[in-house]
């Protein structure tokens, strides 16, 4: 049995999870997450905890098992903590601002890049430091490496959108 599937999603005192059918409603303090998963899978409420058991021993069934627990407890941590993404903006002149919810970057091009924010998704600028953050986590990762595709880091001068923690692999220029 999958060591992942296999283990309960303990639910907070603050967090409301509804199953119906194969749709799993989580509700919480940040906000509210509804995913559709496969119906073959038998996901119940016990103890306060959910429990996710697969129909089957086969290949599919087993990779899918852990996948989904970990979906679902993705969805508890989103609605209680939520998640968020840190990117760096590298170069002179490149700067971003926060417009109503939308955020503005100036990445070297002769126009601003507008991103929209949707539903649940926050953006904070603080000098060269993009914070997005929100409480569904598959959107706030995309998001940021939407952000991050606007101008992606070049190796010669490592000038770009990059995540904090991303190490960028230089490359030695022309030699004269």
């Amino acid at each position: 049995m999958s060591r992942i599937g296999k283990q309960p999603v303990d639910i907070p005192e603050k967090v409301d999870v509804n199953i119906n059918g194969s749709s799993i409603t989580v509700k919480g303090p940040k906000g509210e997450i509804t995913k559709e998963f496969s119906p073959l899978f038998d996901i119940n409420i016990e103890d306060d905890a959910v429990v996710v058991k697969r129909p089957s021993d086969s290949k599919d069934d087993r990779s899918q098992h852990g996948l989904i627990r970990s979906l679902i407890e993705g969805m508890v941590k989103g609605v209680t903590e939520g998640f968020s993404k840190k990117l760096e903006l590298v170069g002179v002149g490149y700067n971003a601002k926060v417009q109503g919810s939308d955020l503005v970057l100036e990445v070297g091009y002769s126009h601003p890049v507008k991103i929209e924010a949707p539903e649940g998704i926050k953006f904070e600028v603080e000098k060269n430091i993009i914070t997005v953050s929100g409480y569904d986590k598959q959107l706030v990762g995309d998001i940021a490496a939407n952000i991050r595709e606007t101008r992606k880091p070049e190796p010669y001068k490592g000038k770009g959108v990059k995540y904090i923690d991303e190490h960028i692999r230089r490359k030695v220029g022309k030699t004269g």
